[in-house]
């Protein structure tokens, strides 16, 4: 096993990311275990979980699809995992994300550790001190549905994780 997934697999990992997706709470995803189920499933299931991760087999459960309306009109289609994958996916992120922030910008603010809105605007109004005029807000509609997937790969491969994370691919 590899000592990237023997970090997202330790004890003390997947205790954090269970505590991480109980605080989240959320709604059950197409399997309909629910946060308040998920430590009866974790004690009936989670040793052949584990193992199928170790073996590289484990296979995540599809999302379930959800309609959000949005205020225009339209709606956002969201995915929902299931409570187990999104505690699997919370403990990856917990080993991943150490090695990659680094490598992210500087000036970028969303959804990153101990980056907040308010630093978002500090540097905003030192944009706006140092003479620029202009904002620029965009909404790409659809953004995720066209990112080029092979692209996406190929700077993976360049990547902090391009000698570990392609041996654990089949859990991204």
């Amino acid at each position: 096993m590899s000592q990237l997934l023997d970090n997202i697999l330790s004890r003390s990992n997947m205790l954090e990311a269970y505590n991480q997706v109980r605080a989240n709470k959320g709604s059950a995803g197409i399997d309909g275990v629910t946060i308040d189920e998920i430590d009866d499933y974790l004690r009936k299931h989670w040793r052949s979980i584990k193992e199928l991760i170790k073996q590289r087999k484990y296979k995540p459960q599809p999302v379930l699809r959800v309609e959000i309306p949005k205020p225009n009109g339209g709606v956002r289609q969201l995915g929902i995992p299931t409570v187990m994958d999104r505690m699997i996916q919370q403990a990856i992120v917990q080993v991943i994300s150490p090695i990659c922030e680094p490598y992210f910008s500087k000036k970028s603010y969303g959804f990153r550790p101990n980056r907040s809105c308010e630093q978002a605007i500090i540097q905003l109004l030192e944009y706006l001190n140092d003479g620029y005029e202009w904002i620029v807000d965009i909404d790409l509609e659809k953004f995720f549905d066209t990112v080029p997937q092979d692209r996406l790969m190929s700077l993976v491969h360049r990547g902090p994780l391009k000698t570990n994370f392609l041996k654990f691919k089949m859990l991204i």
